[in-house]
């Protein structure tokens, strides 16, 4: 870790292939860490632009829900305008489409019209529009808009988006790429002149357990949350102890349902959040709720190459790279 954060602490700048310019900082994944670009990057590159947009990773419910209790907490910055981004695939999928698998063809549902599936799919947006709201501001639709989709499939996702009190718009910047993305760019420039009352969830002043709790019930729509023993223990440690029980709670669950089972597409009602664990980041600063069968580290092997990698105390270079 040394080694990384010798040199890592600076963002890198790069540009998009249009020449507008961008910094790549930090970016740890949303499911299983806070999963934001830094504070560093934010707050330098809105010295720089009239307008800064940075990412959360996945959906409002794990990337926005942290970046709101979490990042905008401890850098003291707020939205403007928040962008939730939908595609018609993704709608249909939560509709109780087939499954999609990587590398192989999409089934006919995906590619042709089918307003029933996607409008079954569309309660998925409609909770992702309500979580924006809960924070004070009023979200923008982005539809990321694909040559299958057809006109009524986009007038129906605008419909639905418009009348739950969100901006909508279209954009094919995977095609056209800037052009393709003007009529987001106005709404969000509408959006940001528009007053908003930007909230957190909860206090840090209030217990560890109740945190966890609103994050279940008004982000996620669980009906509640229950701890195994080892983490019933730790959370009544944590809450004793007032060094840890006032600071944010990140936490862990996976990203392809609003619930904690990746199978619950759509919007699951009904549910409650199991908690296996409950881990202390003392370094961040966080306490990370642990949820049903999520993984911690992802893609990585047992003898990971990061494991050889030091900083040689007498000459200051990384060592182990290659």
């Amino acid at each position: 870790m040394a080694a990384w954060l010798t040199r890592a602490v600076n963002p890198t700048l790069m540009q998009t292939l249009e020449g507008q310019p961008m910094l790549v900082h930090a970016g740890p994944f949303a499911n299983i860490a806070i999963g934001q670009s830094s504070v560093i990057a934010d707050r330098l590159a809105s010295k720089l632009c009239d307008y800064l947009v940075t990412e959360s990773g996945f959906a409002s419910d794990i990337g926005y829900e942290k970046f709101w209790n979490i990042k905008c907490r401890c850098s003291g910055l707020k939205p403007d305008a928040v962008v939730i981004v939908a595609t018609v695939r993704a709608l249909k999928l939560h509709g109780g489409g087939p499954a999609v698998q990587a590398g192989r063809p999409l089934d006919p549902a995906y590619i042709g019209e089918n307003l029933e599936l996607l409008e079954k799919g569309c309660d998925n947006l409609l909770a992702h529009i309500g979580i924006v709201k809960r924070s004070g501001i009023r979200p923008v639709v982005c539809l990321n808009s694909f040559y299958t989709d057809t006109p009524a499939e986009r007038e129906l996702v605008r419909r639905v988006a418009e009348a739950a009190g969100a901006r909508f718009a279209v954009s094919d910047h995977w095609l056209r790429g800037g052009e393709g993305a003007t009529e987001l760019a106005e709404a969000v420039v509408e959006a940001c002149e528009e007053p908003s009352r930007f909230t957190f969830l909860s206090d840090l002043d209030e217990p560890l357990s109740d945190r966890i709790a609103a994050i279940t019930e008004e982000v996620y729509g669980g009906d509640g949350v229950s701890y195994s023993a080892d983490a019933q223990a730790k959370l009544d440690a944590f809450e004793a102890d007032p060094a840890i029980a006032c600071l944010p709670v990140c936490m862990a669950k996976t990203q392809y349902s609003l619930s904690h089972d990746p199978a619950l597409t759509g919007r699951p009602r009904g549910w409650t959040l199991p908690v296996r664990d409950l881990l202390l980041y003392q370094g961040a600063g966080l306490v990370v709720p642990v949820t049903g069968d999520i993984k911690l580290m992802p893609g990585t092997a047992s003898n990971a190459a990061f494991r050889r990698i030091d900083i040689d105390t007498a000459t200051g270079k990384v060592k182990g790279l290659f």
